[in-house]
């Protein structure tokens, strides 16, 4: 048997080794299962880019907002601060924001939230439902994982003046509005942009809470959540059924398999599952078959072990007798019967030997064998030949009806169906009185080559035609010397027609016909 190489083995299978060394397949399957629930976990991150961009158009619109507002303002007298507050008033009105105008050395003239009922309230996040704080922390950790630009927190400055902030500054004396994002106490935006007066009277700030980015985002995740939560159970609870339907019948094999191995009854047997259809219930009644087959082989060894030993003690003990007889023996004659003995059962226990090797090495030889056509007729022809050379048929005449050319052909390796043949003519032979007739017939039948081989000897009886193809099974006729058979020439012939999904038996002669046929169906080679 060839070895797998090394490196091939570490290759295609450290993976493998690696993934099972410690997980069983039902946590195998599981890891799968919720791996790919994982992934669409993701979509929880690209909310997080969603966020983002809500608020850079916020921002944007900020910017926009607070240039129209500016422009809006300059085209009223600086002095006309009715006017200007009345503007102020609207513009936060309509934008739910908070407008502060500064004068041009920085004090602060006007605010919207001074004219009227606050557009925002910033939340204590202390005063909220733990809901909203689980929500923040999902908030922090998605942030810290997908590693978010930080966001600093929105303060007010403890002295309300242009230059306290950031965004005035930076503005400046441009045309441009500029804009930041911080958070408020309950990290909701807050939207901050400065810009300065076309006419340099004085600088405007607007400030608004931007809730609604929050919790619109916070909605869809809640949604992407929900729904990867339903797909995770639906999941955990087919990976659990499939591994209910794939893990416990395997376990249940397995632990077959084990009690086959460890038991000694013929009772423990692999289950064969017949309600299942796919390929565990394939796998189940694979390895019941096989463990059925292993058991007949096994016991049918134990078997031929025992019938070996006991047919090897007789001639032992017919030898170990003769020899011993040899040593309180002088009168010559006796001697030379007595060696003539031993000399008998050292061949006897030689053809013992060669036939039992022979038949042991039947069952292999033929599970290794590559079949080819074989014509039977042809075969048959040249064993006849063969036979008529070596004078192998004792006086007794062999009619062959050959068939044409290709008509009885089988698949089957010629060397073990030549043995078959030859054993079942040397029984013919020795059965058929002198200048008897063995008839030989082949003729196909159907899907199958029907070979009939038929003397004229006393027969088998109907009660001894399935103990004839015993091992060791020997009833030879009168006046044959003993121990010129082995009883093993019927067995292998069994054993291989069997090898080749044939069947083999005795049949009673046509019209009452004194004698034995032995009928060998194989099947007819594919044309």
């Amino acid at each position: 048997m060839a070895t797998p190489n090394n490196d091939t083995l570490e290759g295609e299978s450290g993976l493998s080794l690696r993934w099972s060394a410690r997980l069983s397949l039902t946590t195998r399957i599981l890891v799968v299962n919720v791996l790919a629930i994982a992934l669409l976990a993701g979509g929880l991150f690209y909310l997080n880019n969603y966020r983002d961009r809500l608020t850079e158009e916020r921002l944007a619109q900020a910017r926009l907002q607070l240039t129209i507002i500016a422009d809006a303002l300059s085209a009223s007298a600086a002095d006309d601060i009715e006017y200007r507050s009345a503007l102020i008033r609207q513009f936060s009105s309509h934008l739910d924001a908070r407008l502060r105008l500064y004068a041009p050395d920085g004090s602060k003239i006007i605010d919207s939230f001074a004219l009227a009922d606050p557009t925002y309230e910033f939340v204590d996040p202390v005063t909220e439902p733990l809901r909203k704080d689980a929500a923040r922390l999902l908030d922090r950790t998605i942030e810290s994982v997908v590693f978010s630009k930080p966001i600093s927190d929105f303060a007010e400055p403890p002295e309300d003046k242009a230059a306290q902030w950031q965004e005035l500054r930076s503005a400046g004396s441009g045309e441009r509005a500029v804009s930041s994002v911080s958070f408020a106490p309950d990290r909701t935006p807050v939207i901050v942009a400065g810009k300065t007066l076309p006419d340099d009277s004085g600088s405007i700030l607007l400030t608004a809470n931007a809730r609604d980015i929050t919790r619109i985002v916070r909605a869809e995740r809640s949604s992407v959540l929900l729904v990867i939560l339903v797909a995770a159970a639906v999941s955990i609870l087919l990976s659990l059924f499939l591994a209910r339907t794939i893990v416990r019948p395997i376990r249940k094999l397995a632990h077959a398999a084990f009690r086959v191995r460890m038991g000694r009854s013929d009772e423990i047997a692999i289950p064969r599952m017949p309600g299942r259809r796919d390929e565990i219930g394939q796998l189940s009644r694979a390895l019941s078959d096989m463990s059925a087959a292993l058991r007949h082989r096994i016991n049918a060894t134990e078997a031929f072990a025992a019938d070996v030993s006991h047919e090897i003690k007789n001639p032992l003990a017919s030898l170990r007798s003769a020899l011993e007889g040899l040593e309180r023996v002088d009168d010559p004659g006796l001697q030379k019967q007595l060696l003539d003995v031993a000399n008998d059962d050292v061949r006897r226990i030689d053809r013992l030997i060669n036939d039992i090797s022979d038949a042991s090495r039947v069952d292999a030889e033929l599970a290794r064998a590559r079949f080819e056509p074989i014509d039977i007729g042809k075969m048959l022809e040249q064993l006849l030949a063969a036979r008529e050379q070596r004078a192998s048929n004792l006086g007794v005449h062999i009619a062959f009806a050959r068939p044409a050319k290709d008509v009885a052909r089988v698949m089957g390796d010629g060397g073990r169906l030549e043995r078959v043949f030859s054993n079942l003519l040397d029984n013919a032979v020795s059965f058929s009185p002198p200048g008897g007739l063995v008839e030989i017939l082949a003729t196909p039948d159907a899907d199958e080559i029907v070979i009939h081989i038929a003397d004229q000897g006393p027969g088998v009886a109907a009660e001894q035609r399935q103990q004839v193809f015993q091992r060791f099974h020997s009833d030879r006729p009168g006046g044959e010397a003993f121990g010129k058979h082995s009883g093993l020439g019927l067995a292998i012939a069994k054993t291989i027609v069997e090898g080749h999904q044939g069947k083999i038996e005795i049949l009673d002669r046509p019209e009452g016909q004194a004698g034995a046929c032995f009928e060998i169906r194989l099947p007819k080679a594919p044309s």
